[in-house]
């Protein structure tokens, strides 16, 4: 990274106009062209439409008029049904249009050097859970079908948005230059800033020197303490060109994180939430559903269970034979020294192999499932329901994922009792819902 205060005086000096370079150049390109803003898409795009044909725009806002160039606008490129762009020029702006928190992503700046990462952080906070709420909506009447409902998307804190990623990856190209990748790109933009990490963690970021290319990652646990974490690409020889892969790790560095009042261990590099309410607030909303709908006489499930804070909240509304499902063994041993009070069996397994060799008739209380951002999928959707549970509670950090599985689910019997989501990610596309589910 580069130290503060280098990177482009002139974005300070200037205010919100748009842009600081000079586009006027691209004008008279044949793959330039004006074109109005009708709404958002999943994955922090935004959508317009030539002749026809949609066309996705970054760094824009619904209502705007942009200048854009078509990025993929090759040979063939008319036969597709879709184009991608990138914006030059906010030619009519938004009301709703703010400088953006992060310098080194606003539109000012030539699009191949706006890092990734923030992708609605030129937005103002109330427009951004506006349009993540709408996204949310069209996921769910294209996937789950007609009559649900997208929850009002809800903050979790009354700051600004910024200083809350407790863990940062960073990447390191074979110059030496560290930093964030460009949007869209592989390729290493060197910032002078770091607004959405938590203070410490851009302090440990700026203070990076002379490392080797491959990864850096960050993270700050509960203790407050930066973990540096380098992840060194191995050396190329004996390899195929151009592929790399990390060097030896040594052992992991088990760390500690609190939610729900349980102190959980968790690998250093393992998996915990990035914001430093996510857990709490997540496992109250869990705990929220849970209330008045958990048998102490019946099994319950944990899928794709991690350390076991969604296990933990089955325990402390009354189960007390809870299984959790795991792939990675770190996990699931954590798991167990998290939850030895309650008894939890924690296995490690592929949540599709495990639900697949489970007896014939086994029946579960509750499921609660955590699936990753690809979703659960429809072979795991329907081993849940083999289990013939009382209650689902889906926890999502995907919304097309999720309506997908829930329109499985629908098809299945069930109904959707309840949705929240949760701006847990603020400036980019990202947020997390917490579906209850019955019969």
């Amino acid at each position: 990274m580069s130290r503060a205060g280098e990177v482009d005086a002139r974005q300070t000096r200037m205010g919100p106009r748009y842009p600081v370079w000079d586009p006027g150049r691209m004008t008279a390109s044949p793959h330039v062209l004006d074109l109005d803003i009708t709404g958002i898409a999943h994955g922090g795009t935004f959508i317009a439409r030539h002749e026809g044909r949609v066309v996705f725009v970054p760094d824009a806002i619904p209502g705007e008029r942009v200048r854009v160039r078509i990025t993929d606008a090759a040979e063939g490129a008319d036969s597709r049904r879709f184009w991608r762009a990138e914006t030059l020029e906010v030619l009519e702006a938004s009301p709703h249009r703010r400088t953006h928190v992060w310098a080194e992503a606003d539109v000012s700046r030539p699009p191949e050097e706006r890092v990734g990462g923030a992708d609605l952080g030129h937005i103002d906070l109330a427009e951004q859970r506006a349009l993540k709420r709408l996204v949310l909506q069209e996921a769910l009447d294209k996937f789950a079908g007609a009559g649900i409902d997208a929850p009002a998307v809800e903050a979790v804190d009354d700051g600004d948005g910024t200083g809350w990623r407790t863990r940062v990856s960073l990447h390191v190209d074979d110059d030496g230059r560290i930093g964030p990748y460009a949007a869209r790109s592989h390729r290493v933009i060197d910032v002078a800033t770091l607004p959405l990490a938590r203070p410490a963690v851009a302090a440990a970021a700026a203070a990076l020197r002379d490392q080797k290319p491959g990864r850096v990652d960050l993270v700050e646990p509960g203790d407050g303490a930066v973990r540096v974490l380098p992840r060194p690409q191995a050396p190329q020889h004996g390899r195929r060109r151009g592929v790399r892969r990390s060097a030896g790790r040594g052992a992991p560095e088990t760390v500690f994180e609190l939610a729900g009042g349980r102190r959980f261990a968790v690998d250093a590099a393992g998996f915990w939430q990035v914001h430093p309410r996510a857990a709490d607030v997540l496992s109250e909303a869990v705990g929220t559903v849970l209330q008045g709908r958990v048998d102490p006489d019946t099994t319950h499930f944990d899928l794709y269970g991690g350390v076991g804070l969604f296990a933990a909240a089955l325990g402390a509304h009354g189960a007390t034979d809870i299984i959790t499902v795991e792939s990675d063994r770190r996990a699931t041993e954590h798991a167990t020294e998290n939850l030895a009070d309650l008894g939890v069996q924690a296995v490690t397994a592929r949540v599709d192999r495990f639900l697949a060799g489970l007896p014939e008739r086994t029946r579960a209380g509750v499921v609660v499932m955590d699936p990753p951002r690809a979703g659960a999928g429809r072979s795991v959707v329907e081993g849940v329901q083999a289990l013939d549970p009382e209650h689902i509670v889906y926890v999502a950090c995907d919304p097309v994922a999720l309506s997908r599985d829930l329109g499985t689910l629908r098809g299945l019997g069930w109904s959707v009792d309840s949705l929240r989501a949760f701006d847990l990610f603020p400036h980019s596309h990202h947020f997390e819902a917490v579906a209850l589910l019955t019969r």
